[in-house]
């Protein structure tokens, strides 16, 4: 394992998803997924995230696309969220379905808008919920 890159992945991993989130997955880390999750940090976040090639805006706008067009529906709400550290907006995510729609078919699109909208309206009623204490 290249400490480095782990790091890098981790610091770019905790930036992206947030404290709050790493930490239950790593909390929630087992002997099963260790090895997993190393690998996430190290390729996903030290490797391809931290690239400077293009910007969080954009490779969050790419992630959203690439899950929906390809059916990987599960992660699209924790990338939703990812949005409010990456600086891509309401309108860039519906930009990015609509690619999907018409590169990938309708039906996933529609999923994942679905799926935006849904943790959109959390993320509100979590914000307002914090504005009242």
């Amino acid at each position: 394992m290249s400490d480095s890159r782990y790091d890098q992945g981790m610091k770019i991993r905790r930036a992206t998803l947030g404290e709050a989130h790493v930490d239950r997955a790593e909390a929630a880390k087992t002997d099963l997924d260790q090895a997993f999750q190393t690998l996430i940090t190290e390729g996903a976040w030290g490797t391809v995230w931290a690239s400077d090639g293009i910007a969080p805006r954009e490779r969050s706008m790419l992630t959203l696309a690439l899950l929906a067009a390809l059916g990987n529906f599960d992660e699209i709400p924790m990338h939703i969220r990812a949005t409010q550290r990456t600086g891509a907006s309401k309108q860039d995510v519906i930009e990015a379905f609509q690619h999907v729609a018409i590169y990938a078919g309708v039906p996933r699109a529609n999923h994942a808008l679905k799926l935006a909208k849904q943790t959109y309206a959390e993320m509100e009623a979590e914000a307002a919920a914090s504005d009242q204490t």
